[in-house]
């Protein structure tokens, strides 16, 4: 291209983002929220707290918030005695948790601090039980108490093992409910969250991003990317490279019928195997009364892949072409084909459940729903195992916030609201003062 058509070619690339931005003068935001989940949610609950003459978009692709992982998890309050001390998963959870059970109180969101058992079943998971002791007193967890047999029939009768982990800080809670909240109260401080928006592209501009979605664009002066299980497709399509690829995972759910529910009184976990991002299968009362047992952690076909049937070759090829999946998959092979074979086995599923309550039968559970965990996997074949944020000039990507994050979403939507006002330009300079409160 000569230096002429080189000249005309800018100068008419300066006229059309010039033209973008006068049509959208209405349409601009300081401050633009991609992912109406819990943490997107809890960004944008936090910046409308403390910033509230900022102008805050929350785009959603779906047609309500909280439909993808903040909408099919477990809904326990974890209490963060897995994480390792110092980590963020630690920080946050610890004060996320109690952080969680006072807006639960505060906004009449239903919740109850039930507590949970961790049961060791064989003699090699002693040692482990022993450091998730000394990890959740590293946490400054209270009440921790390691317990015998007798006393774990005390607090669940049906429960075996030799000897368990009492944690009484674990709750449960309704996350749909408290995404909800969340959004009613951003919307009354004047932030805006604007479902079926989803972000078809992204471009920046000198002094400006702008978000296209199927509802029209959108400028703004800065971008935080909360898109869950699309995180890095949204990293990348605002030009930058994630590092990493999320994977994903899907858990899938029994439910204990009625008139066997009985059977469990709160939350039975089993030991947790170090090598990896999950908890295992166990019992959780929910705050409906229902009892789910699982999750089995099974490699999804697709990123939104609820069930066996839900194949996306989009994702499936970008799973399979990133180098770090391959490296994963011949580290932990033996463990996957292992969940594979309990996601099509029930007779495998219900024996892991009887390790932890012996009297559950076949006939005891019926299907219910699954939910897929975004985890973050680097190149060399690592799980990233903490929460994982990458600033890019005025664009913050959220990039590894699987549990506990509905858990820890106050005190996350703190950390990242941090994390934003250290970027130099992120907020408006008048605001930053109000930024650290």
């Amino acid at each position: 291209m000569t230096p002429r058509l080189l000249y005309f070619s800018r100068l008419l690339s300066l006229a059309c983002d010039a033209l973008v931005l006068l049509a959208m003068k209405d349409c601009h935001y300081d401050v633009v929220i991609i992912g109406g989940g819990v943490v997107g949610l809890a960004v944008a609950f936090e910046i409308t707290r403390r910033l509230p003459h900022l102008r805050l978009l929350l785009l959603e692709k779906e047609d309500c918030v909280a439909r993808h992982q903040s909408g099919h998890n477990s809904g326990v309050i974890h209490s963060g005695v897995y994480y390792k001390p110092g980590s963020l998963k630690a920080q946050l959870c610890v004060s996320g948790a109690a952080a969680m059970v006072e807006f639960c109180r505060e906004h009449g969101i239903p919740h109850e601090v039930c507590g949970k058992v961790i049961v060791a079943t064989n003699a090699d998971e002693l040692p482990r039980l022993e450091e998730l002791c000394k990890r959740g007193e590293a946490n400054h967890l209270t009440g921790l108490r390691m317990i015998e047999p007798e006393e774990l029939r005390e607090i669940e009768p049906h429960a075996t093992g030799l000897r368990a982990l009492v944690v009484p800080s674990t709750g449960i809670t309704d996350y749909v409910k408290v995404c909800e909240k969340y959004a009613e109260l951003i919307s009354a401080r004047g932030g805006t969250v604007l479902t079926s928006s989803a972000a078809t592209g992204i471009r920046r501009l000198p002094r400006e991003i702008v978000v296209e979605t199927p509802r029209g664009a959108f400028s703004a002066s800065a971008l935080i990317n909360c898109a869950g299980l699309f995180s890095d497709r949204i990293s990348r399509m605002a030009g930058d490279d994630p590092g990493v690829m999320i994977v994903p995972f899907r858990g899938e759910y029994y439910d204990l019928v009625p008139e066997r529910a009985s059977l469990v009184r709160a939350l039975i976990y089993p030991v947790p195997d170090p090598r990896f991002p999950f908890l295992g299968v166990h019992f959780t009362r929910r705050i409906s009364g229902k009892v789910d047992a699982g999750p089995n952690a099974v490699f999804a076909l697709a990123r939104e892949g609820y069930h066996h049937s839900d194949i996306s070759v989009r994702d499936l090829a970008s799973s399979l072409a990133f180098p770090g999946f391959w490296r994963m998959a011949r580290q932990h092979w033996r463990n996957g084909f292992d969940e594979f074979r309990r996601s099509f086995s029930k007779p495998m599923f219900v024996r892991g459940l009887q390790r932890l309550v012996p009297e559950v039968r076949e006939q005891d559970l019926i299907p219910a729903g699954s939910g897929v965990r975004a985890q973050a996997l680097k190149p060399d074949g690592t799980l990233v195992d903490d929460f994982h944020f990458v600033s890019s000039g005025k664009i913050l990507h959220v990039l590894n916030v699987p549990s506990p994050a509905a858990t820890a979403s106050l005190a996350i939507g703190k950390a990242i609201v941090d994390t934003a006002a250290a970027t130099p330009g992120f907020f408006p300079a008048s605001v930053l003062c109000s930024v650290k409160n």
